[in-house]
């Protein structure tokens, strides 16, 4: 049962707002003034404030100052209920944090749609959606009740990739936002001598592409099919419509794509730092936790010594030799080109 807080000091208005509520099956606090409704909100965490602006003891807006310098209450929807119609009023509540107003008089129609309203777009941006296709369309269920992109349902829009093609390219203008529905996928940067350094790695269930249409650049890398792949084709215009037309969808799916900022960051400075026996063992686990996500125990890793070497940050001639140390070691074993671990442990030792 979701819980409301009424902060209205005429008791008529009050009293009938907060029957309409319990009614509609919400369990309802009231206070007069906004002291009372500051302690009231401090002591219950309701799921959404209704608070009038003109009251005795503490206004509206004061209220939702203090209610903004409270972690536990900043980000409970907030409504303000208000004869005032003034510009004013209405843009310094907004400035201030408001999520609504609602204009006395005001139906009971309008009431509870202003406040289930308000109420799933607070859900929405409580909930964590993986960075997925099927993820994408949770979020958008919630969020539209569309659950899918036209496009993305379309069989035309996925588009077949040989190894070592090309998908996007490095300077050149985002049109698409791609989606691995198959096979592993490496992106890297390429400097003026022609040497390459490999920055991230996808496979089956990660987005592609996203940083440089949000940031409305160019590609700032390249990005390469390891093996055969294919990749779902989602339109730019689909893209941006989504995002400017649900502001909470675009909030959701900026945070869910972004998670692996640190991550990147970490690899990074594992590349400028790191021992290259720590660089190689971090590039075969790294690999390893990628690819085999349904933890096989003989799963092998087939990879290009000259893309290993690119992910590890090394002249392919070292990552030769660092292989065969660690063959030798028996922490790792090669057949015909491919690489299975054989002992995690150790190699994760290295690397922490």
């Amino acid at each position: 049962m979701k819980k409301i807080l009424i902060i209205e000091d005429n008791p008529e208005i009050r009293e009938n707002t907060q029957e309409i509520l319990e009614l509609a099956g919400y369990k309802v606090f009231s206070a007069e003034n906004g002291k009372d409704g500051v302690e009231q909100a401090i002591q219950h965490i309701p799921d959404l404030i209704l608070c009038d602006i003109t009251m005795p003891v503490l206004d509206g807006f004061g209220v939702l100052h203090m209610l903004q310098r409270n972690d536990q209450l900043k980000d409970i929807p907030f409504i303000f209920l208000t004869a005032k119609t003034e510009r004013s009023d209405f843009r310094k509540g907004m400035e201030m944090g408001a999520d609504d107003y609602i204009t006395k008089p005001f139906s009971g129609t309008d009431l509870l749609t202003a406040i289930e309203s308000r109420l799933k777009k607070a859900q929405i941006k409580k909930q964590v959606f993986p960075p997925t296709i099927q993820g994408l369309r949770q979020l958008m269920q919630e969020a539209t009740g569309n659950s899918s992109l036209r496009e993305l349902s379309e069989g035309r829009n996925i588009e077949k990739y040989k190894k070592k093609q090309a998908i996007y390219v490095e300077g050149n203008h985002p049109l698409k936002l791609f989606y691995v529905q198959k096979g592993k996928v490496r992106t890297f940067k390429r400097n003026d001598d022609g040497k390459e350094l490999a920055l991230d790695l996808y496979s089956e269930g990660d987005f592609m592409g996203y940083i440089a249409m949000l940031e409305q650049s160019v590609y700032k890398d390249t990005a390469e099919a390891m093996d055969e792949c294919e990749i779902a084709i989602i339109p730019r215009e689909d893209f941006e419509e989504l995002l400017n037309n649900n502001p909470e969808v675009a909030v959701q799916f900026i945070r869910m794509l972004a998670k692996n900022i640190t991550v990147k960051e970490q690899q990074l400075l594992g590349l400028a730092y790191n021992s290259l026996r720590k660089k190689v063992a971090e590039a075969l686990m790294n690999l390893h936790t990628k690819y085999n996500q349904s933890k096989e125990a003989a799963f092998t890793i087939d990879v290009s010594r000259d893309n290993l070497a690119t992910i590890a940050g090394t002249a392919t001639e070292s990552l030769i030799r660092t292989l065969g140390d660690f063959r030798e070691e028996k922490l790792i074993d090669i057949k015909g080109g491919t690489i299975q671990i054989l002992n995690e442990k150790k190699l994760s030792g290295m690397i922490n």
